[in-house]
This record gives structure tokens, sequence and C-alpha cells, in this order.
């Protein structure tokens, strides 16, 4: 309650400064205060169901669309070049998939919904190589959990702790891929 400004106009409330919890409407009912709750949500990502558009997410494709776009100069100035770009989404690949979308330049876009296996990752970057002579991956950090070994424990809310997907593919397609030169760019 120390945490929220009441405005003078009838049953409104804002709870102020972030983190912003709904215990304030319980303490609300509580004391039989006369407000009404607003809910914002906080997800960079764009996956609450039901809100059309979270805050900061087009901001965040565009930024993104600015290392798709880089990895795309890096991954054609070089024979078999890749660029190897990881975005953020732990548990939603919106932010990839839209920022992919949107650059245009991306060839393989790894999102968490979807899963994949390293032997035909391989084999469709080795199509696209052979194709067009170099590649833009795109690959959201929660893509691919299950291929790293060893990383299962979690942080003190009890959210899963990612491996570096970007750099555990950069060593996997090294090593699956003959003679490509791959480029990894984290833009967080």
């Amino acid at each position: 309650m120390k945490n929220s400004l009441f405005l003078p106009l009838p049953l409104l409330s804002l709870p102020l400064p972030p983190p912003i919890h709904l215990k304030n409407a319980t303490e609300c009912v509580k004391k039989r205060v006369t407000c009404a709750v607003i809910g914002v949500p906080k997800s960079i990502d764009n996956d609450i169901l039901l809100i059309d558009r979270c805050f900061g997410f087009d901001t965040a494709v565009e930024e993104a669309q600015r290392a798709l776009l880089a990895a795309k100069v890096e991954a054609s100035s070089a024979d078999r070049g890749v660029g190897l770009v990881r975005l953020m989404g732990r548990q939603s690949g919106f932010i990839a998939m839209q920022a992919s979308m949107a650059s245009g330049v991306v060839d393989l876009c790894l999102i968490p919904e979807v899963p994949f296996t390293l032997p035909k990752l391989a084999a469709a970057l080795d199509a696209v190589l052979a194709r067009k002579g170099h590649a833009v991956v795109c690959v959201a950090e929660g893509a691919g959990q299950d291929l790293v070994d060893g990383h299962h424990a979690a942080d003190a809310s009890g959210n899963p702790i990612l491996a570096d997907i970007g750099a555990f593919l950069k060593g996997e397609l090294k090593a699956r891929c003959k003679g490509v030169d791959i480029k990894y760019i984290d833009p967080t």
C-alpha cells in the first residue's frame, strides 16, 4: 500500500513503482478501500494471452533487426559465411520470428516452440550455403535447450538458467558443416 498512489478520482489506484505486484489489490480488499486495479503485463516477449502488444515488443524487434542486418553483412563477406544471432525469447520466439520476417535476411529461425535436431539443422544450413554461399541464422535464447547437456539449474525465482545456445550452436555447426566461417552476434 505504501507504494501506491491514490488519485482523487473515484475507483482509481495506480501501483507505483516497479516491481508491480497485485498484492496491493489484496491489501485494498483487506482494508475495505474502494479502488480499481490495473494490471500492466511485464513481458517484452509479447507472449501473454489476450494482450495485443506488450510494452517494448516493437522496440525489441526493431533493435533485433539491426543485429540481423549486421549478421547478413558479416556472412556475405566470407565464403560459406554464417551470421548466427541469438535474440531474447526464453519460452517464446515471438521477437526472433518477427525480427526475422521483418528484416528479410534470415535463412533459418530457431524458436523454443519448435524442436529441432542438430543433424537436420546442419543439413538445412548446408543446403542454404550451397544455394547462396552464405546464411543468416536467428535463434531465440530458449530454443534447443534440450540439446545442451548439464543445464537444469534454476535461479532464485524458479526460472530455468539457460545455456548459451548461440555459443553451443556455433561449435556444433563448425564441427558438422565443413568450411563454414561463423560470426556469432549476441546483441544483449
